[in-house]
């Protein structure tokens, strides 16, 4: 009996092998599925975990974002622990959108470096500390020297993007502030010490006059090389492996081919957006059902080509339309159908009087915003859960 009893454990314990090995192939399979959608087959297991749980949310949600929401807000600047979505809704937003503006600047002595870049990682590890997500865009100052730093293009510009590319007269400095964007990358840590995944849009609204590397001001082919280089130096050279790529030009096209057309590559993207403001309420002649097309098109090239979507910017500045989160917004983002991962409006200036598109406590529209909150499609802080962590279901 006794050896009756040897053998049956044994025989329960090979079996118990067994299984735990097969969920540990099964589990390493799955990564590996995902790994194979994104830009970065390295890319650390936090941020293959965001990539999958966002494509797995949009399909019944869409997480709320605010530029800028716990850096400052309206009459505040550097509060802890504090936003005017908070404020308005008792939740920060799903979504914190930051910028690597403040320590890209070309000369800019390190000092300047080093205090942006340590204010700037304490939000962001506090934002993902509380379960959040993070998108960086990056209004880059112009980097020839001479050229004014402004990342508009104004009387003082020069072309730059001819001169950064590889082969290109500042292409040395180009790196150097990549250098920059990589030191960050490995500086930002979680609790336990995991570098914290972020979604990366570089060179946002391409389509447009506005910025230096705009359609206006540098040849198609020339913007793919920069997107490209831009991408492999972070990637390959600087070891950054917590960052998804978001390729999001604004609203300057009513067909996939006219979207598509600076489109770096789907081995370089991994996210797909467009900034709209325009049909939004900002201007007289936009429309909501060409908006709802827009993101339509969006969506459905990322379900095509294994990539993520998101409503990357919008707003209606100071929002005098008091019902324009479900009547506007809401509406739309639900008849379009389309699949989106977030939606991120504009920020809330600390000492503007209209300069804001996030509902502050007690405004006309904070009612119909709560409404936006409370609607079971829209995430915010307190909606998630464990979107860093990978699940094999």
């Amino acid at each position: 009996m006794k050896h009756f009893d040897w053998q049956f454990l044994f025989l329960m314990l090979l079996i118990s092998i067994c299984i735990s090995s097969c969920c540990k192939d099964k589990a390493k399979m799955y990564e590996e599925s995902i790994r194979n959608k994104m830009v970065d087959k390295n890319a650390t297991l936090e941020t293959v975990a965001l990539y999958d749980n966002l494509d797995k949310l949009s399909n019944d949600y869409i997480l709320f974002g605010h530029q800028a929401a716990t850096e400052y807000g309206r009459g505040w600047y550097g509060d802890e622990d504090r936003s005017d979505v908070k404020d308005a809704t008792g939740s920060h937003p799903a979504v914190v959108g930051h910028d690597f503006q403040d320590f890209t600047y070309v000369d800019q002595d390190a000092s300047s470096i080093k205090n942006a870049q340590a204010r700037l990682a304490k939000l962001i590890s506090e934002q993902y500390n509380r379960g959040g997500l993070v998108t960086i865009a990056w209004h880059f100052p112009n980097p020839i020297k001479g050229a004014g730093n402004s990342f508009y293009w104004d009387v003082e510009s020069v072309p730059a993007v001819s001169e950064i590319i590889p082969g290109g007269a500042d292409h040395e400095t180009y790196k150097e502030i990549l250098g920059r964007i990589g030191d960050f990358a490995h500086l930002v840590k979680g609790a336990k010490g995991e570098s914290v995944p972020m979604i990366f849009r570089p060179y946002h609204e391409l389509d447009g006059d506005w910025f230096w590397w705009g359609a206006g001001h540098v040849s198609r082919a020339d913007f793919i090389r920069l997107w490209q280089f831009t991408v492999s130096y972070l990637r390959d050279s600087l070891d950054v492996h917590n960052f998804i790529y978001a390729f999001s030009p604004d609203c300057k096209y009513n067909t996939e081919d006219e979207y598509l057309e600076r489109y770096p590559g789907d081995e370089w993207v991994d996210l797909v957006g467009v900034d709209n403001y325009h049909d939004f309420g900002r201007d007289a002649d936009g429309s909501l059902e060409a908006g709802g097309k827009k993101l339509q098109i969006v969506s459905d090239y990322a379900k095509r080509h294994n990539k993520l979507a998101a409503f990357t910017e919008t707003g209606l500045e100071s929002i005098p339309d008091t019902v324009w989160w479900t009547n506007t917004l809401l509406k739309t983002l639900k008849n379009s159908g389309a699949k989106l991962t977030y939606v991120l409006v504009w920020r809330n200036d600390s000492q503007s009087e209209t300069h804001y598109y996030a509902s502050p406590a007690g405004h006309p529209s904070h009612a119909d915003f709560m409404r936006f909150y409370n609607d079971s499609y829209t995430l915010f802080n307190n909606d998630l859960s464990n979107i860093y962590v990978l699940k094999n279901e």
